[in-house]
């Protein structure tokens, strides 16, 4: 497939009190990326962090972090999350079918590396124009539950969405988030996704390093 295996715990899981040490101790278990949900409380019902945070935490860790961004209105977040340090910004398609393309040009002028995200129950023919654009954003993140609450149930019908991109996109960046763990992982490694976010099954692990190791491990082995 030509893509790489890459675990992102999700800091919405983290004890946010230590949020440096916790994203360290992430990294010391194996993660490639943290991943950051920034929630409005419009789009989403939840309301978690804002630039900000992501300044702050840089400061603290060279890392790759992951942002989604599950906001009304994601443009104007790029100028202030390129700034802050973050260094991938996925937006929503639901709210960015006008915009998209000033929105991934933008997103590249500050540094950032553009992605869109679907909730469950848009259409993946939705994201195609993005990825197919002059322009292209460089990453797919298929929501596995609805977005706005860590801890919720795998929806494994979700997984159609995965390997229709896996099959049209070989070598495209395919994430997916909500619900991933021991028990999911292989189901949605198997329908082609590289970019595992998991949350509650990190971070509430015993060996959160033994989780990220099975993790890559099943993504891996699908692309053999």
């Amino acid at each position: 497939m030509g893509v790489q295996a890459k675990i992102a715990p999700s800091m919405l899981s983290s004890d946010f009190a230590n949020l440096a040490s916790e994203a360290q101790r992430m990294l010391d278990c194996g993660a490639d990326w943290l991943h950051m949900d920034i929630m409005d409380g419009h789009f989403v019902p939840n309301l978690t962090i804002g630039a900000p945070v992501i300044e702050s935490l840089r400061k603290h860790t060279q890392a790759y972090l992951d942002c989604h961004l599950m906001v009304t209105n994601p443009l104007a977040y790029v100028e202030p999350f390129g700034k802050a340090g973050a260094s991938g910004f996925t937006f929503h398609v639901e709210v960015s079918k006008d915009n998209w393309q000033e929105l991934v040009e933008k997103i590249k002028l500050e540094g950032m590396r553009p992605g869109v995200a679907l909730k469950p129950g848009t259409p993946i023919e939705e994201v195609y124009p993005l990825v197919e654009g002059h322009n292209p954003v460089e990453m797919v993140l298929v929501m596995t539950v609805e977005p706005g609450f860590g801890g919720q149930k795998f929806m494994p019908e979700t997984m159609d969405k995965v390997r229709a991109l896996r099959k049209k996109y070989p070598s495209l960046d395919v994430e997916v988030d909500g619900g991933l763990g021991p028990s999911t992982i292989n189901a949605a490694a198997s329908a082609g996704a590289n970019c595992i976010v998991a949350g509650s099954s990190v971070f509430g692990a015993p060996e959160p390093a033994q989780v990220i190791k099975l993790l890559r491990k099943s993504v891996e082995e699908a692309q053999q």
